[in-house]
């Protein structure tokens, strides 16, 4: 069993984007199937559109953003949940004076990341 307090990990910075951090709060060296992670981007920031080879699993916990993700644009709110298939582009930008936070769950699997030009 694993029992922590959120305020106790180290949220760090992330290259792509602007704004962005993440909390590894169960990592796939400590649990067999997903590992939960908990983004951060500031108010004003983003996450520039990009791929992955592992779907997301996503609740958006406070915050508002207009998410990219394939051919449709919306705006993610507290509260919503959200699947990103393997493979598709997406990408994030704050919307507001509030920090848009979400968790992500990722399967185990390689993740690799591609930056996507618009």
């Amino acid at each position: 069993m694993i029992h922590r307090k959120l305020n106790s990990i180290e949220s760090m910075p992330q290259k792509a984007g602007v704004g962005v951090s993440m909390q590894m709060l169960l990592s796939l060296q400590e649990v067999p199937n997903f590992a939960m992670r908990c983004f951060t981007i500031d108010a004003g920031g983003f996450m520039p559109h990009h791929t992955n080879t592992v779907e997301h699993e996503q609740y958006v916990l406070s915050g508002k953003a207009s998410v990219k993700c394939g051919d449709e644009t919306f705006e993610a709110v507290a509260g919503d949940i959200l699947f990103i298939p393997a493979g598709v582009a997406h990408s994030y930008e704050t919307m507001g004076d509030e920090a848009y936070v979400f968790l992500c769950l990722i399967p185990k699997g390689e993740d690799c990341i591609e930056m996507v030009g618009c």
